[in-house]
């Protein structure tokens, strides 16, 4: 939608995408979904939890559901107030294009996208050309994953692979030792589902009277694989996935515990993402673009001024980026909140989504511009994904994110002592410790909410 210009065009993208699921047929799923949330539900009272949310939250460091909830809609009004300030700027633009408003969902993208480009002086294109796929990584990510944690990578052509496009690399300690390998395989293809991730082919181990068992964890992208010839250039979003994907695998090459069930990303989900989230920090530091964001023909490096407006530009856009997973995530709670017997009719899915957004303050009639990220219908981190009533997971992660990335700026940064600070006390515990008790013992105190209410500008007021 960013990249269309014809607002005929967006819209009616737009409802095709928000249509999935909803048409009838043999791809509707509503039918599915309440089948799978009643029998959720129906599981959770088999354990003696309330829900399925229940359930699952108690496993987890929030603890409980009303912990879960309270942040969620405190955050609502703020995000929202946000949203709407964002709108009327983007509305500006709209009509700027000779368009009337009112500002649509179908909008948003496109405008945001201009207005950005404005503001950096700089077209999407334009950026792209300085961030080629094989410079972001062996100049960028590897260059932040050096500094901090004392990382070298070989590449090794030796390996079988998943893929001809896919690489690997071996990674070693600064003492040389060997920690595992890193593979990449970054290319969308027909075979593959959609989105970014990372897997752990081999866990970490040091089981008793075996041989040290060293980690095997891939990258798994979907980068439109350019022309025979052309070069892989990356848009901003595609240079922050490389950067928390990369994250996730620090988080199993770090890895040093005894037992393979307890290693890297074996934490919980709520925990899971923290990782990756603070790696994304690095993605834009001024010393990984003077390195990586090179203009792939002429190698002409970003000039300083252009990456001082992106690290500034971080900030823009939060009102619709909260209030969007905000929806999204107090969906998730909806859906897996229904008690044991407490059941949807397919049909009525759609209402149900009204109500549950309705209640939470966040839907269009309290004035929120923004609709959910996912729909019911099509929301795959729950319904077939590991993220059922854990989908709030991302933003509570985001909590002990912003708190370390502050952690860091007060440390001075990308140094190799606060990589060894961090990596001893988190990334190399796994599941083999408390994680809000690591937490707390690394930064001096439980977690602040105060960082993250700054990045997104947000206020508790």
């Amino acid at each position: 939608l960013a990249a269309l210009a014809d607002r005929g065009l967006r819209r009616r993208v737009h409802e095709a995408s928000v249509s999935r699921g909803l048409r009838g047929g043999e791809h509707d799923t509503r039918a599915l979904l309440v089948r799978i949330a009643a029998l959720r539900a129906r599981r959770a009272g088999l354990l003696g939890a309330a829900s399925h949310a229940h359930h699952v939250v108690a496993d987890q460091t929030a603890g409980e559901v009303s912990a879960v909830m309270e942040t969620l809609t405190s955050l609502v009004p703020a995000a929202v107030a946000n949203a709407r300030a964002e709108a009327e700027q983007l509305l500006a633009v709209l009509e700027a294009d000779g368009e009337s408003g009112p500002l649509q969902p179908w909008d948003w993208a496109h405008c945001a996208q201009r207005l950005a480009a404005a503001r950096l002086e700089l077209d999407p294109e334009q950026l792209r050309a300085h961030f080629e796929l094989d410079a972001v990584y062996e100049r960028g990510v590897f260059l932040a994953a050096t500094r901090l944690y004392g990382l070298a990578f070989t590449e090794r052509t030796d390996l079988p692979l998943p893929h001809p496009t896919a690489r690997a690399w071996e990674v070693r300690d600064e003492a040389g030792a060997p920690l595992g390998l890193f593979l990449l395989d970054p290319y969308a293809r027909e075979s593959k589902r959609g989105g970014a991730w990372m897997t752990e082919y081999v866990a970490q181990s040091r089981l008793p009277g075996e041989p040290a068992q060293r980690p095997v964890v891939t990258n798994t992208l979907n980068v439109p694989q350019p022309a025979p010839g052309e070069p892989t250039l990356l848009t901003l979003d595609e240079v922050r996935t490389a950067f928390h994907e990369f994250g996730h695998a620090l988080h199993g090459l770090l890895s040093d515990v005894r037992y393979p069930r307890l290693a890297g990303t074996s934490v919980p989900r709520d925990f899971v993402e923290y990782p990756s989230q603070v790696n994304e920090v690095w993605a834009f530091d001024p010393e990984v673009l003077a390195s990586c964001a090179r203009h792939h023909a002429t190698g002409e490096p970003l000039p300083d001024a252009v990456g001082e407006r992106l690290r500034a530009s971080e900030g823009e856009g939060q009102g619709f980026a909260t209030t969007e997973i905000l929806a999204a995530m107090l969906l998730d709670q909806a859906w897996h909140q229904l008690a044991p017997g407490e059941e949807v009719a397919a049909d009525d899915v759609e209402a149900f989504e009204r109500a549950a957004l309705e209640r939470a303050g966040i839907a269009a009639t309290h004035g929120c511009p923004v609709p959910p990220r996912y729909r019911s219908t099509y929301f795959q981190h729950v319904f077939s994904g590991g993220y059922s009533a854990g989908y709030y997971s991302y933003l509570w992660s985001e909590v002990l994110d912003a708190d370390t990335v502050a952690w860091f700026a007060e440390h001075g940064g990308m140094r190799r002592e606060n990589g060894r600070a961090f990596a001893e006390a988190l990334l190399s515990r796994g599941g083999a410790v408390d994680p809000m008790a690591a937490y707390a013992a690394f930064r001096g105190r439980p977690p602040s909410i105060e960082p993250l209410l700054a990045r997104r500008g947000l206020s508790r007021s």
